[in-house]
């Protein structure tokens, strides 16, 4: 009975780490994203200024 209890309880911990795994994989993917728009939107900025940066009259 312990045999059993035991084989549950690692083979909820590997199911939980592979879900932390997944939600890790999934915060870099979306922060590269963020990142990569970030850098492309101060690209376009240093280039042409007057096109993000519009003066308020």
């Amino acid at each position: 009975m312990k045999k059993i209890s035991m084989l549950a309880v690692s083979l909820a911990a590997v199911l939980c780490l592979q879900g932390c795994t997944v939600l890790a994989i999934a915060d870099v993917a979306a922060s590269t994203v963020v990142y990569g728009v970030k850098t492309v939107v101060n690209v376009v900025d240093a280039v042409t200024p007057d096109i993000i940066n519009k003066k308020k009259d």
